[in-house]
């Protein structure tokens, strides 16, 4: 019935335009930038959501960085087709009917990629089963493990009524969807006439999944207890009779649901790999570091340069190589129009007076304490001597801390102290609601990507990878991709050094004093008294990093390596 397809794609969460809000962050960010890579490359792929109708949550932040969550409301039917076939999964003994909703992602040659948003909100489900689809990350875990049955289970079974019968791989972006191995198992068993799981079933099951893991931080990883687990699934013995896949007693971890029955797993950096490796010792992972997808996140001053010098960027990102071709005055006038955008956003919004011609920093992550938003504020007057003495400088930081995470929030009220100590000194802004459009403003619009993750927690990170797209340099730890990316001097710069011991708070000090240490020493003397040398650098970043972390790479990787190997 169906145009052929071979690819499933499943994912929690899946960014595709700042409008539909069913995205957190850079999980579903790069979700969306995959799919939107596949259609431009032509690989026959289908996408597996669910449809979040009060999205992630719309941040509000009070004068002293209080956070306050507020639902999204968007109107479902502006976007999305809603499609014919309605399924049912059992939960708890009870049926609970499904539709699904499509969109579609356009490639550059016209190659589309449907997504499937899955929804439970229908009359003849109850009110509590309505809302199973509703909230991204929401709930508590009995809320979470229902959304994973509805994701993997229901998501395989939608597929099939919607006539994808014969897809060859099954891909799970992170463990959220891995209960889909347990629709799988079932099919091949009823296939075999059988009614438990054999050996033959399992090895059938494995040669189609692929298993992308994202997080060293346990609390990516989730866990529910077994008792909960055979309360809310039709099959629970599947989960029983398979030791294997369980993990630390009585728990049913869904990552290691995912490792025990793919063919294929990868971390998303080359350091990430090896810290999965080192996390899951008995499997063999790989790694395929994360990309973004050029034509969504290069600014419109930047596209038209690119156009005019490298024509074809946009199915070729490999050809930003050429970007050393465009000459120093074009490339910093481009810059000039996205960050003169930015500034006035900023002041709109914050009323700070924020100066055009002044050395801008961010910082845009979700708050959380792995990602030490606050180590820039280590030494404050450090800070006031570098400003004064090196350079003006001002700082645009963004980012939400998830609902539960009161330690993330600690974090933004943290920053806005701080802030307000050094506003005599340093303008720094905090601006609220980070989403995708926001993120497009900030990396393309700055002089400097800041970023200081505690090794080794960054498994990726992509917002440095927006960034160099647009001409802007990083000075980061060395962790995640910027281990890969980065050339000292040439595509940016790191603060601290590689495979030092790991030495807790110390860390805290040394890192804040390279940082400081590069400002003032390098990054500001070169942006204010050697201009020239200063946009080289940032040349330098579109060039060697612009071409090689990309989604369009990164997606020739898995139909390498995972899908049709």
């Amino acid at each position: 019935m169906n145009e052929q397809r071979t690819i499933a794609y499943f994912s929690m969460e899946i960014g595709l335009e700042p409008a539909i809000p069913t995205y957190s962050g850079g999980l579903g960010v790069l979700a969306g930038d995959t799919i939107r890579s596949a259609a431009d490359l032509k690989v026959p792929m289908v996408a597996v959501t669910l449809l979040h109708r009060m999205g992630y949550f719309y941040q509000r932040l009070g004068p002293e960085g209080e956070q306050k969550e507020e639902p999204i409301k968007w109107v479902v039917e502006d976007f999305l087709k809603e499609m014919l076939p309605k399924i049912s999964v059992t939960i708890e003994g009870r049926s609970i009917h499904l539709r699904t909703w499509r969109y579609e992602v356009k490639g550059v040659s016209g190659f589309k990629v449907p997504v499937y948003f899955l929804d439970t909100d229908l009359p003849e489900n109850s009110e509590w089963d309505r809302t199973l689809t509703h909230s991204l990350y929401g709930g508590d875990q009995h809320y979470r493990l229902c959304q994973e049955v509805i994701l993997g289970i229901g998501g395989v079974k939608m597929l099939r009524a919607l006539g994808y019968d014969r897809i060859e791989r099954f891909h799970m972006n992170e463990g959220h969807s891995s209960l889909l191995t347990i629709e799988l198992l079932d099919e091949e068993a009823k296939r075999a006439g059988r009614k438990s799981i054999g050996h033959e079933e399992v090895e059938r099951v494995r040669e189609k999944c692929v298993f992308t893991t994202h997080t060293p931080v346990p609390a990516g990883h989730d866990q529910f207890p077994l008792d909960l687990v055979k309360r809310v699934l039709e099959h629970p013995e599947v989960i029983s009779e398979m030791k294997d896949v369980l993990c630390c007693g009585n728990l049913l971890n869904m990552t290691y649901l995912a490792l025990s029955l793919s063919r294929y797993i990868n971390g998303v950096a080359k350091k990430h790999g090896e810290v999965s490796r080192l996390m899951f010792a008995s499997y063999v992972i790989d790694s395929i570091t994360n990309g973004v997808h050029a034509a969504t996140w290069v600014t419109k001053s930047f596209q038209q340069l690119y156009d005019r010098y490298i024509p074809g960027w946009r199915q070729d990102n490999f050809s930003f190589r050429y970007a050393l071709n465009i000459t120093k005055k074009e490339v910093w006038e481009a810059h000039q129009k996205a960050k003169n955008e930015l500034i006035q956003y900023v002041n709109d919004k914050t009323h700070l007076g924020m100066e055009e011609d002044s050395f801008t920093i961010a910082f845009a992550r979700r708050a959380t304490t792995y990602k030490r938003g606050d180590l820039f504020f280590q030494d404050i007057e450090r800070l006031r001597i570098i400003s004064s003495k090196a350079g003006s400088l001002q700082v645009i930081y963004a980012g939400k801390a998830h609902p539960r995470d009161q330690d993330g929030k600690e974090l933004i009220k943290r920053i806005f102290q701080l802030k307000n100590r050094l506003k005599q000194d340093i303008k720094i802004a905090y601006l609220e609601n980070y989403d995708m459009e926001l993120g497009k403003r900030i990396t393309s619009g700055v002089d400097l990507w800041l970023n200081t993750p505690q090794p080794p927690m960054e498994a990726s990170g992509t917002s440095g990878m927006k960034a160099a797209l647009n001409g802007v340099p990083s000075l980061s730890v060395l962790d995640g991709w910027w281990i890969e990316g980065h050339i000292e001097g040439v595509t940016g710069w790191s603060i601290g050094e590689m495979n030092r011991k790991q030495e807790g708070s110390n860390d805290w000090l040394k890192d804040a004093s390279s940082l400081y240490d590069k400002l003032e020493r390098t990054i500001l003397p070169l942006f204010y008294q050697d201009r020239d040398r200063f946009i080289e650098v940032m040349r330098n970043a579109i060039a060697i990093n612009g071409s090689f972390f990309n989604t369009h790479r990164m997606m020739q990787e898995y139909v390498l390596k995972a899908y049709f190997h």
